[in-house]
């Protein structure tokens, strides 16, 4: 008799202490009315599922601001809004990629960094990858940044993630936002650095500064 074949739950990448911080962080960004509303909003998205953030979600900028989120680098506070939003939804694996994906394709550039920065921190396993594929193929230096944070580190795969820290150093984009720099970095990528450094000389370019956290490789 074969046995059957057990398929584990889709997992996030981040854990609860990153989620807590997270809502600590939006704690302290938040005034006491603010706070309360998000409690509010957080408990009718739990209780009454996707059909919540079709106002919530859109809205998160002008409710709860734009600033900066402290203890965040590079993230503002309605980035957070949207995580804890996403992060409240009883989905999961590929029920959650398609909501999380409806939310990507109908929103606007803040809506979708929200959905990429949301990412690690849902149980959604490898079935949102298409997402930060669309972000990478676009122009837009912040969704680009947010595409390749900790969901990428983890499910992207090392083709896709090498041709995105190129285009890092085609655009500009530091290659600190790069999540796992360190730990992906090879041989391969490398060698795509300096053929790049190379191009630019010839050109009379100048090369980025932080090229040489790639073109460097620890055998």
């Amino acid at each position: 008799m074969t046995a059957p074949t057990i398929t584990a739950a889709p997992t996030a990448v981040h854990h609860t202490l990153t989620l807590r911080a997270l809502t600590e962080g939006l704690g302290s960004a938040l005034g006491h009315e603010h706070r309360a509303r998000l409690a509010r909003d957080l408990a009718a998205v739990a209780e009454q599922g996707p059909d919540a953030l079709d106002s919530r979600f859109p809205a998160a900028g002008r409710v709860y601001g734009r600033g900066r989120l402290p203890g965040w680098a590079g993230w503002s506070v309605e980035d957070g809004v949207r995580t804890r939003f996403l992060g409240q939804l009883k989905l999961s694996g590929t029920e959650l990629a398609q909501e999380v994906t409806e939310r990507y394709r109908n929103g606007d550039a803040a809506e979708r960094r929200g959905v990429l920065c949301a990412l690690p921190f849902l149980p959604l396993g490898p079935h949102a990858v298409h997402l930060t594929d669309d972000a990478l193929r676009t122009n837009d230096s912040r969704l680009v940044a947010a595409a390749l944070g900790p969901y990428a580190r983890v499910h992207l795969d090392q083709y896709r993630w090498r041709q995105a820290v190129l285009k890092c150093l085609f655009t500009g984009i530091p290659l600190a936002k790069v999540a796992g720099l360190h730990e992906r970095r090879d041989a391969e990528l490398a060698r795509m650095a300096f053929d790049f450094a190379n191009e630019r000389r010839a050109a009379g370019r100048t090369v980025p500064a932080d090229l040489w956290l790639v073109a460097t490789h620890d055998s």
